[in-house]
């Protein structure tokens, strides 16, 4: 995967969390942070605030890999 792909993804789901993205890439979370960071730094995407939530009180999802990021730019 390349930072294209990252990108194009991004910009269509508007918001993701890091498990999302490690399930539709197939990409370690490590990994991933790394390639979302490039885009962090490019001011891009951000990451959203510890607790932002999908919303839902359930708590399946694996706490490590609910990090959010969000495409911040409008094309």
């Amino acid at each position: 995967m390349i930072l294209s792909e990252l990108r194009n993804y991004l910009k269509e789901k508007k918001r993701v969390t890091l498990n999302e993205l490690v399930i539709h890439f197939d990409v370690d979370a490590d990994a991933l942070r790394g390639m979302l960071a490039q885009w962090m730094k490019k001011g891009k995407v951000r990451q959203l605030p510890i607790g932002s939530g999908c919303g839902s009180t359930c708590i399946k999802c694996d706490p490590t890999l609910t990090e959010f990021y969000e495409w911040v730019v409008r094309d």
